[in-house]
């Protein structure tokens, strides 16, 4: 990898170049540090409180407001709010990254293959990602979890329960999302195919599939951060929609979306904590996610980079 070396002989890398930018980017540090205190109280309050606290009913204590007993108050069914906000973030969290893997996974390889390969091959993979573009994510996975999301039966993994939606609705978010990411990949292989190293490669005898994996996917991996950034703020968001819309990840699995829902009809009495603090979760998620992602373009950018040539 090259260095770039300033008039103090200081040799900086491009990575460390990119790290220096976006530290400089003091709102993405921002957005980096509320993420760290996020997964911090996820994680830390899943070892502190069971899970079967956070499905556990107490009619007597129902519709609580936030004291030393309950922090967060509790629901109408007497659940207590602060243990389903620590695991319906894990849920919602998990959803966002399994989401956005497959959205990245699919968005590398097609726009990938159609750059590269170029011809009828191209023009097949583009046409298909420009009729994907045309159908509206959101409907389809309202659509989608409403006539299947219901009838999968609860899933046991590792000791936890998770609604058999779950599945459903990563499936929907990452498969209706990759169309950007294959038009950004695609863009970049078109540009890198032609560069000194590639034709090097090919003298050398390399494979196209080495080609592609090896030498020309890695050097997309900068705008392929930036998109999963972004990818998870609105994977975490179309998540919180459709449960909130009860099509979604369905109970006993808590995420903050399906909490929302169970406010809807205590918004106008007063019971303010059922509804403010998952819609609290749920911004603060998103607004983390954003300005990390906001960072990592501005620190990915070559043009902001030349100060230090």
């Amino acid at each position: 990898m090259t260095t770039i070396t300033d008039q103090n002989t200081q040799s900086f890398t491009p990575v460390k170049i990119i790290w220096i930018k976006f530290c400089e980017h003091k709102t993405a540090l921002l957005g980096l540090a509320g993420l760290f205190l996020l997964l911090i109280f996820i994680l830390l309050g899943s070892i502190l409180i069971p899970e079967s606290q956070a499905n556990q009913t107490d009619i007597t204590n129902r519709i609580q407001p936030p004291s030393r007993t309950h922090w967060f108050g509790t629901d109408n069914t007497g659940r207590d709010q602060f243990a389903r906000i620590i695991y319906g973030g894990q849920i919602t969290i998990v959803i966002g990254v399994l989401a956005v893997f497959l959205q990245i996974s699919l968005g590398t390889l097609i726009g990938g293959i159609a750059a590269y390969y170029g011809g009828l091959i191209d023009s097949i993979l583009m046409r298909f990602t420009e009729s994907m573009l045309s159908i509206p994510s959101l409907l389809l996975l309202i659509v989608v979890g409403k006539y299947f999301g219901k009838d999968i039966q609860v899933l046991n993994i590792f000791g936890r329960t998770f609604s058999g939606s779950v599945p459903i609705v990563v499936l929907v978010i990452g498969a209706t999302s990759w169309m950007y990411v294959a038009r950004i990949v695609r863009a970049e292989v078109l540009s890198l195919k032609e560069r000194e190293f590639v034709h090097a490669a090919i003298i050398l005898g390399a494979k196209n599939p080495r080609i592609l994996f090896v030498h020309l996917l890695p050097n997309t991996v900068g705008s392929l951060i930036v998109a999963t950034t972004l990818g998870l703020a609105n994977a975490v968001i179309m998540e919180a929609y459709v449960s909130f819309l009860g099509l979604g990840v369905q109970p006993p699995t808590a995420t903050w979306g399906n909490m929302m829902t169970q406010s809807i009809s205590y918004i106008q009495g007063g019971l303010w904590w059922m509804w403010v603090i998952p819609g609290f979760y749920i911004i603060y998620t998103i607004l983390c996610f954003n300005l990390v992602g906001d960072g990592l373009r501005d620190a990915f950018d070559p043009h902001t980079n030349e100060s230090y040539v």
